[in-house]
């Protein structure tokens, strides 16, 4: 990694807004990808697909959002749908508390005074208002417009705040992202780490200086959604973080880590902390046609999905066998008794943990049924049965058919999959 010098300066001379903003604006509007959100301007759409696409890439997102944007078309059909259903429309995009906090921002901007277009404050027609909500793509509560308003909203950092207010309002709000950050850090030399405070603010700074700048240009529509887009663009197509595609960028003359060969050397992020391998087992029971999955408590990682029991082993050799007599929701009295045998293994990453989940068929030979039995679905996702118990966390049996309904953790969705395989 290349020295950082405690008075060291981003080199801004030739590398200032005035010679970068036109270059990447030309360099956008003849490279930018046709993405389905950069073909509206209704700030929903877009504060969707902002959500969607943080730690996700692009193609992986399309079909999530244009999903999204069928089932749950405005502000106010997000605000009032089951959370069943928009855990079950982001299954498979991970980091879930991001779609609940999509849904608390849209019940409080739907339950502000102001929300309300115009046209339907003046109504006040409770069937008028219900045929709006079954139409799709009519907006009819107001996304809030101003950085701060935006920033106020569940779930919206600086930088989301920043990327809406610019790209569906063309304000002059600044953005951060990795692929900003990589492409300003080479671009001005920065050879610091730039998650310390000192250098992080430099990088706004410069981000702000950018899209300001672009904001007095006259000659085109929309120039602060542009540039905000161009950087990322940029950085997420040319500037990538490996074998960078300087030949064909078009700020490669005003590059100074180009210029001093530092393209793989910037920016530079530090060591990686190194990873940690876990080892789960998993039980997938099978009684009478139905399967016992149970609901993660609120509050931990993956929140509110589905799962078949687990429980971590770590490194110890144990026999299943003796691993699944300590669910007691299976009512398992002789473990030796129950056929068991290897499902799948699945193997995946969370953060900085490699996970091993190995998962065993058990068809059980008790034909009662243990309790609870509940389906959420009869009551809500937190049915309960007694004061103080939850049987979705306990554990429902439930029909395959059912199952396809819920939405579970990426592994565990896996192990469905396989089940269904086999039949």
């Amino acid at each position: 990694m290349p020295r950082a010098h405690a008075n060291s300066k981003p080199e801004t001379r030739n590398a200032n807004p005035a010679r970068l903003v036109p270059r990447l604006l030309a360099w956008f509007a003849a490279n930018a990808r046709d993405l389905p959100w950069r073909r509206t301007r209704d700030p929903y759409a877009i504060w969707v697909s902002e959500i969607m696409l943080q730690q996700t890439q692009v193609k992986t997102v399309i079909p999530y959002w244009e999903r999204w944007l069928r089932e749950l078309p405005t502000i106010e059909a997000l605000a009032q749908a089951p959370s069943e259903k928009i855990h079950k429309l982001w299954e498979g995009l991970g980091y879930y508390t991001r779609v609940r906090n999509l849904q608390k921002a849209a019940q409080q901007i739907v339950a502000r005074p102001d929300a309300l277009s115009p046209s339907r404050r003046s109504r006040g027609d409770e069937a008028q208002t219900k045929n709006e909500l079954e139409t799709p793509h009519v907006v009819s509560y107001k996304f809030p417009e101003s950085f701060d308003a935006i920033l106020d909203l569940p779930g919206i950092g600086r930088y989301t705040a920043g990327a809406i207010a610019s790209i569906a309002f063309n304000q002059p709000t600044p953005i951060l992202d990795g692929n900003v950050i990589r492409v300003l850090t080479r671009v001005f030399g920065i050879a610091e780490n730039p998650k310390e405070k000192k250098t992080n603010a430099k990088l706004w700074q410069l981000a702000e200086q950018l899209v300001h700048h672009a904001s007095r240009l006259t000659f085109h529509d929309s120039p602060c959604s542009h540039l905000n887009q161009s950087l990322m663009e940029l950085g997420a197509l040319v500037c990538t973080p490996h074998s960078p595609q300087c030949a064909v960028c078009p700020v490669q003359k005003l590059c100074v880590a180009r210029k001093k060969n530092l393209q793989e050397k910037l920016p530079n992020l530090g060591k990686r902390a190194a990873a940690t391998e876990r080892r789960f087992l998993a039980f997938v029971a099978e009684r009478n046609g139905k399967f016992l999955v149970r609901q993660r408590p609120a509050g931990v990682v993956n929140a509110h999905l589905w799962e078949f029991p687990n429980v971590e082993v770590g490194a110890r050799l144990c026999e299943p066998q003796h691993v699944l007599a300590e669910f007691n929701a299976l009512r398992v009295t002789d473990p030796r008794s129950e056929k068991l045998e290897p499902l799948c293994t699945i193997k995946h990453s969370i953060t900085r943990y490699r996970i091993t989940l190995e998962a065993w068929h058990a068809e059980l030979a008790n034909p009662q049924p243990a309790a609870p039995v509940s389906d959420p679905a009869q009551n809500g996702s937190h049915a309960r049965t007694a004061p103080g118990r939850r049987p979705a966390r306990q554990g429902c049996w439930l029909t395959p058919a059912r199952l396809r309904q819920l939405a579970f953790t990426s592994a565990h969705k896996k192990i469905l999959a396989v089940l269904e395989q086999r039949g």
